[in-house]
Formats: C-alpha cells, structure tokens, sequence
C-alpha cells in the first residue's frame, strides 16, 4: 500500500519540524501489518530564511529519505494541488491520499465555495490517474486568524460543511473517502507555535486525526498512540 500526504504549510513543515508527516510514519511502522510506503514527488521542508522548500533539516535526522515524501507546499492549497494530483499518483501508483487543506485557500486565494469546486476536482484529477485511489480528507483545523476574525471562521465553517458535502457525495465503493474527525482540544497555544502550525502535541494530533479514520473504517493500522516528543 502507497501512502501520500497532500497538504500545505502544516504538512511540508519547516527547517526543524518533526512534522506530522514524521509522526504517521512512526504510527505505521507500529501498527500497519503489511509492507508499505510513503510516496510523492517531494521531500523538502520549508525554510524560512531562504523563502523556500530547500530544507533537508528534519527534527529527527534518522527520518530515512524514502519515508520524507510528500506532496505539500508551504502557500500551496486546493487550488494549486488540483492540476498536480493526476501527475503525482500516476508517477507514484499512490493507493491512499492523507490530505490536509483547506486554509491557505481561504485565507489567500479562494471563498468557500470556490475552494470545495478546487476539492472536487482535485478528487477527480486522482481518480483519473487511479479510480481505485482512496482519500482522507481533513477539514480545516482551529487557527488564529479563525479565533480573532469572525468573518473568516464562518468562511472556514462553511467550507468544512461542503467539504463533507463532497465526500458524501463522491464517496465509491472501489474509491472510499473518508473525513478525518479534527482534533478535540487543540489547543492553539499549546498545539501550535505561532496559532497555525503544529508543534510537536499538534503534529501527534493531525496524525491521530488520520490514522483514527483509517482504522475505524477501513481497518489499516491501529489506534493511534502518542511517542511523546
């Protein structure tokens, strides 16, 4: 089974992060019965001193190379992973999508309606490269912009609405989606280190988040237990 992550600046992370990327491949290795692997077109996390995803400086430095890929991007949302997902899972035959996006959308780029049209195509550009392509999608999580803006957390709400909208929608029996339940209790100053990214308890957080899903539905895994820092 071929996992990929989908994401934007939560999943990619930065120079130094663990990433929650980090912490699902812990929770496989403990629990998937099976063989696996982690696919995807890039490996980078984001620097922020060089305004790029040229960073190779993982947390962990014994993070092996084959299980750093993904396909995220720090500014990057719905709307730009869409025209990039058929490519991404035909070059790597992925089985499962792990996707968290939804908020660099709305905050930059596109409403909530626009921003579920992106989702739907982005689900139909995988099934075109793989129509057996299962995916769990994640809303969008508490953030600061959401807890001080009003406006915006209604954007958010809504769009989280249309994103199980869509997964009711689209969901197959030979192509199963799922939504990820958000986590209970984030914490913003406790979870995150600047009110949108994920610390490490974050990062544990979005990865249980994931793997929960997958094992109450589809049996993959197991249930998910923290490794601490």
């Amino acid at each position: 089974m071929r996992f990929m992550f989908v994401g934007d600046s939560q999943t990619i992370g930065r120079a130094g992060d663990y990433t929650w990327r980090y912490r699902m491949w812990q929770h496989l290795n403990a629990t998937f019965g099976g063989p696996y692997a982690i696919v995807g077109p890039r490996t980078e996390l984001y620097d922020t001193s060089a305004d790029a995803p040229v960073s190779h400086a993982y947390a962990d430095p014994d993070f092996p190379a084959r299980a750093r890929r993904h396909l995220a991007g720090w500014g990057e949302g719905w709307l730009h992973m869409a025209p990039l997902i058929r490519q991404a899972v035909a070059s790597t035959k992925a089985d499962v999508l792990l996707v968290a996006l939804g908020l660099i959308d709305l905050g930059f780029y596109t409403n909530s309606d626009q921003t579920a049209e992106n989702t739907r195509a982005f689900l139909q550009e995988a099934r075109a490269a793989n129509p057996r392509v299962r995916a769990v999608l994640l809303p969008v999580i508490p953030n600061v912009r959401a807890r001080d803006e009003p406006d915006f957390a209604a954007e958010c709400a809504r769009f989280n609405e249309l994103l199980a909208k869509a997964v009711a929608d689209l969901d197959q029996p030979g192509s199963p989606l799922l939504l990820a339940t958000p986590p209970e209790a984030y914490d913003l100053h406790y979870d995150t280190y600047d009110g949108t990214h994920p610390g490490p308890s974050g990062e544990h957080k979005l990865a249980a988040a994931f793997a929960t899903a997958m094992y109450q539905a589809w049996d993959i895994g197991g249930p998910y237990a923290s490794k601490g820092r």
